[in-house]
């Protein structure tokens, strides 16, 4: 699954040389084909290969380094992170998230980190014992970025418990002011808001893409998990289900919405 970011960070190093895929599969006495498939993801190099690739292309060290952990999570199933920086926990989300068709958020504990507005995403940082002071405005900033993809190119579905909506993690001036910007999301066709009164289930997001399989992202404190595997997503494809079933329409979900903010 790593091979989806690892290619969508090996291009732009590629395209930086100003040589075409085949131009460089030249230079470097490769076939045409073995970097295509590497450029897509699909490996079929050792990391010898890889490094030399790298030098020639002029990749920075950091870059380096990047592109080798990437290519080393590739080879396994799924991809578990641990957060060494605050922009690597969003990173990988969103890169995943700009290549998704469809996401679909299940969120139980507050308003889903997409449709957040930058007060609430702050109270929200301000709010866990766990996100050190110094990291707030990084980390608000990352997930302000993340937001910038809530557009037409793709669909969106979020389940929210209801409780969420209520959860004091700000001043009742934010909460209100981040339910009415949930309300205004509701407009945008691409965009579906789904209240459940009860549930008991972590949270969790499904990416679902054309022409590849679904990813599942889950978030613990310190540690993302991305699954890739058919039972895992098949497992996750029935809580979507489920929740489906259980959550209000979208028009009582607005007014379930409106209730609280009148």
């Amino acid at each position: 699954m790593a091979g989806r970011e690892f290619g969508d960070v090996l291009r732009p190093i590629i395209e930086r040389t100003g040589q075409s895929i085949r131009q460089l599969a030249t230079r470097l006495g490769w076939d045409h084909a073995k970097l295509v498939d590497l450029v897509n993801g699909r490996g079929g190099t050792s990391e010898a290969e890889l490094t030399y690739l790298l030098g020639i292309c002029g990749a920075t060290a950091g870059e380096r380094d990047h592109v080798l952990d990437l290519f080393h999570d590739s080879r396994e199933r799924g991809l578990l992170q641990f957060h060494e920086a605050v922009p690597a926990q969003v990173r990988t989300l969103m890169c995943h998230e700009q290549r998704a068709t469809k996401i679909t958020v299940w969120s139980p504990i507050v308003i889903p980190g997409l449709l957040q507005i930058p007060a609430y995403i702050r109270a929200v940082a301000m709010a866990s014992p766990l996100i050190a002071r110094k990291d707030v405005d990084q980390l608000t900033a990352a997930r302000i970025a993340r937001g910038e993809i809530v557009d037409s190119s793709r669909q969106f579905t979020f389940y929210v418990l209801q409780h969420a909506l209520t959860m004091p993690v700000a001043d009742p001036d934010v909460v209100r002011d981040q339910l009415y910007e949930l309300l205004r999301m509701t407009v945008r066709p691409y965009v579906s808001v789904r209240i459940v009164r009860v549930a008991v289930m972590p949270p969790f997001v499904v990416m679902n893409f054309e022409g590849l399989e679904p990813i599942v992202y889950l978030e613990s404190p310190n540690t993302t998990l991305f699954l890739d595997d058919k039972a895992s997503t098949a497992f996750y494809a029935k809580a979507v289900e489920a929740l489906d079933h259980i959550a209000l329409g979208e028009e009582e979900s607005k007014e379930v919405i409106r209730n609280i903010v009148t």
